[in-house]
């Protein structure tokens, strides 16, 4: 993040990490340095991605404003002509973009409250599926250390039917125990 004054001036940089403390902290420090949401425009490159970004500033009131990846690309050359992507230059260069030529960037508003829930339940579901798949390779590491033919059964070692039959044959000695159509 790359905060700068009505005059193109530095006032402060930082980085933040991206999720619920970090966001909490990107808002606190903007506040601390500008005073107040209305002193403040942030720019971020198209909010596809960074959803959690956006509408934590925008639950604070501050204003976002997108720009498309290709003109934050012509932007960019303006500072350097090397075209390498590099994140603080960019940081600066969408906080000078929105001060001089914000028409190019596209306000970002409160949505209808349908879609914000919507956006919601998205995320809560992109995380669960992120859970799983973590949870998962958790389980199959565990097992390939002491129960290596559970592995061979399934690629989804989270479905359920793998889970109960994990339940019943916890362990080899467990397993050569059951019967056949148990």
């Amino acid at each position: 993040m790359c905060i700068l004054d009505q005059q193109g001036t530095i006032v402060g940089e930082r980085h933040f990490l991206h999720g619920g403390a970090g966001l909490a902290e990107l808002g606190d420090w903007l506040l601390s340095v500008a005073g107040t949401v209305t002193a403040v425009a942030v720019g971020i490159e198209v909010p596809h991605g960074p959803v959690r970004v956006v509408d934590s500033l925008i639950d604070r009131c501050f204003v976002v404003h997108a720009i498309n990846p290709k003109q934050l690309d012509r932007l960019r050359d303006r500072f350097s002509v090397a075209g390498a992507k590099d994140d603080r230059r960019d940081s600066y260069v969408l906080a000078d973009g929105v001060g001089t030529d914000r028409r190019l960037f596209r306000r970002l508003h409160v949505a209808d409250p349908r879609l914000v829930e919507l956006r919601a339940w998205s995320r809560l579901a992109e995380e669960l599926t992120e859970e799983r798949v973590r949870l998962g390779n958790r389980v199959h590491h565990e097992l390939w250390r002491y129960y290596p033919q559970m592995t061979k059964l399934t690629d989804d070692i989270a479905a359920t039917w793998f889970l109960e039959l994990w339940t019943i044959a916890q362990t080899p000695a467990k397993a050569r125990q059951l019967r056949k159509d148990t």
